[in-house]
């Protein structure tokens, strides 16, 4: 099978959107996405992108995708982090994964980050062992905190600035 790794185009999303639909039914929260196939051509193609993403055809349609974005830290510098991996359920185990993974770290690398950084559910040891095996470290003693956004305008709220 010809696997053929490319950067996103705004043509593209549509797929994409359906692999990040599918992620989220398989980390058991199908219900958790809330953009649509316009809000990725809007934070992903205009005058200030808020992501970069690659896209993975193989059989003549895209089989999976990497989102990544540049984000900074205060004790390495410029980093990368890669938000989602996904490939579809009928072409895991093939090479797309492992080939959105290295253009991934393509990419990283030749942008000059000090380190490119995601996160995985703690109960996706298939993917924490390729990780592992790739030569990434899997912290296990950070915590990743969110706050969605009915929480920031709670917050807000309280402080007296919404």
């Amino acid at each position: 099978m010809d696997i053929n790794v490319r950067p996103a185009q705004p043509q593209d999303m549509a797929s994409v959107l359906e692999l990040i639909n599918e992620l989220a039914i398989f980390e058991k929260e199908p219900d958790a996405v809330i953009i649509d196939e316009q809000d990725l051509i809007r934070d992903g193609f205009g005058e200030h992108p808020a992501f970069h993403c690659f896209v993975a055809e193989a059989d003549g349609d895209i089989q999976g995708m990497a989102l990544i974005y540049f984000r900074y830290s205060t004790w390495k510098g410029k980093t990368v982090h890669l938000e989602d991996l996904i490939v579809r359920e009928a072409y895991r185990g093939k090479g797309i994964g492992s080939a959105l993974y290295t253009e991934v770290i393509q990419f990283a690398t030749d942008q000059g980050v000090k380190r490119t950084e995601w996160v995985v559910l703690n109960w996706n040891k298939p993917a924490a062992n390729f990780y592992r095996n790739s030569g990434a470290d899997v912290l296990e003693d950070w915590d990743t905190v969110q706050m969605h956004e009915p929480a920031m305008h709670a917050y807000l709220k309280n402080k007296g600035r919404l």
